[in-house]
């Protein structure tokens, strides 16, 4: 069996041997567990080696997942954290107190393992939850906070028996593998939730109660609405935050500055309601920390970062119709002269519902994400067109970011975004 002798050479046998959702879609799709449950067995079940936060959603669980990973490093844990996809770098995806994974541990574990790779025939997305399963279990984390890569229910991360679980926002996205209406999507969502195992429910959507709350009467286990327990009251670039009515922090200062963040923060706090019976070492003044230095804690890339301040250039990795609702209207929030947008998205996303929420006075730039997934940017700035949206192509990112700057004055606003995979090219994330 081939050894690999650089990290460079693992990677991209990653990438090009293993069917990558995020690159060719449908394809690796897997709709059972058994490749995971496979590849856990023989490396001696890591998974059941450590706690675990196990977080689902639409739009949020990202930033929730590192919103909890940064209270716990906060109150003095040795905190895992696996997210997905990664922006720039694969260890991205798997993190022990904000540090990325070592190269040489990914060298080694598929060298060690590629007999078992060839065998089992996982996706990338399976490969690398064993990995991060089998990184946890050796660095001997005191807990995990796992994100969902899509759906719940058939989602590799769900061999997992969480302490509590999270689910944030229920949107339309992916309908082609998880429904398409929104009890459906709920429904997969709602596969996280098991015996013992509280689930807490970030935003309360009333239409989807009775989805979560068989779901958690199924399994036997307690269900909490966040929402319930926690209010915010919005400062000046800040939060007023009450439990039950009483202040709880009566001055927090997110670092992650999206206006979706207020509604993941009571969710966030669900949970450590629940971890604190097992870690009493979770504060306020813990979780205030953590708040405040989630970025610096947890090293999160694309939620509202700003680029550049003259003029003020921000991305988003929100791409679908929720999570653009929430970042547009942000967006407008802001004073400026002219508006410009860099917008890629890949093929396989609804667009009619997004369009509408663009605005129609902004100057757009069209381009494509380097992905076979990638919508070509002269058939979206076509498509965009039928809905007002005028401007012109320039396919790749950067050089469209490069002619935007030498295009607008210090009073305008540039904002890039439309995918993940969009953001992720941008040079000097």
């Amino acid at each position: 069996m081939k050894k690999f002798k650089l990290y460079p050479e693992v990677i991209e046998y990653l990438f090009s041997a293993l069917p990558m959702f995020q690159r060719i879609g449908q394809a690796a799709f897997h709709k059972d567990l058994s490749r995971t449950y496979a590849l856990l067995e023989a490396l001696g079940n890591p998974h059941h080696s450590f706690p675990a936060v196990h977080v689902a959603g639409t739009n949020g669980k990202g930033t929730s997942s590192h919103m909890i990973a940064a209270i716990m490093q906060a109150s003095g844990y040795k905190t895992g954290l696996y997210t997905s996809p990664h922006l720039k770098n694969f260890t991205e995806r798997i993190k022990v107190n904000g540090q990325e994974a070592d190269q040489d541990y990914i060298l080694n574990f598929v060298n060690q393992n590629h007999a078992l790779i060839e065998a089992v025939q996982p996706s990338f997305f399976e490969i690398t939850v064993a990995m991060a399963f089998d990184y946890f279990a050796r660095q001997k984390v005191d807990i995990a906070i796992v994100e969902v890569g899509m759906g719940g229910r058939l989602d590799s991360t769900n061999v997992l028996h969480p302490l509590v679980s999270l689910i944030t926002n229920i949107s339309m996205d992916h309908q082609q593998y998880l429904g398409d209406t929104l009890e459906k999507i709920a429904g997969e969502k709602a596969g996280i939730i098991k015996k013992d195992s509280p689930v807490v429910i970030s935003e309360k959507q009333t239409d989807l109660r009775v989805v979560f709350e068989q779901a958690a009467a199924r399994a036997g286990t307690e269900i909490y609405y966040s929402q319930d327990i926690y209010d915010l009251d919005l400062l000046k670039n800040g939060y007023l935050i009450r439990r039950k009515g009483v202040p709880f922090l009566e001055k927090v200062y997110p670092e992650l500055k999206g206006h979706y963040i207020r509604k993941n923060i009571p969710g966030v706090l669900g949970v450590l309601d629940v971890l604190k019976s097992k870690f009493d070492q979770i504060t306020a003044e813990s979780i205030k920390h953590g708040l405040e230095n989630t970025i610096r804690l947890t090293g999160i890339k694309g939620r509202w970062q700003v680029l550049n301040t003259e003029p003020l250039s921000i991305c988003d990795t929100a791409h679908n119709v929720e999570g653009v609702r929430m970042t547009i209207s942000h967006l407008l929030t802001i004073s400026h002269r002219q508006l410009w947008i860099i917008w890629g998205v890949v093929k396989d996303k609804e667009l009619d519902d997004i369009f509408t929420l663009l605005p129609a006075k902004a100057n757009y730039i069209f381009c494509q994400p380097n992905i076979p997934r990638g919508m070509a940017a002269d058939m979206l700035m076509e498509k965009a067109g039928q809905f007002k949206l005028q401007g012109r192509v320039i396919p790749d990112v950067n050089e469209a970011l490069k002619t935007v700057r030498q295009l607008a004055n210090n009073e305008d606003l540039i904002f890039v975004g439309g995918s993940t995979f969009t953001v992720a090219e941008i040079e000097g994330l």
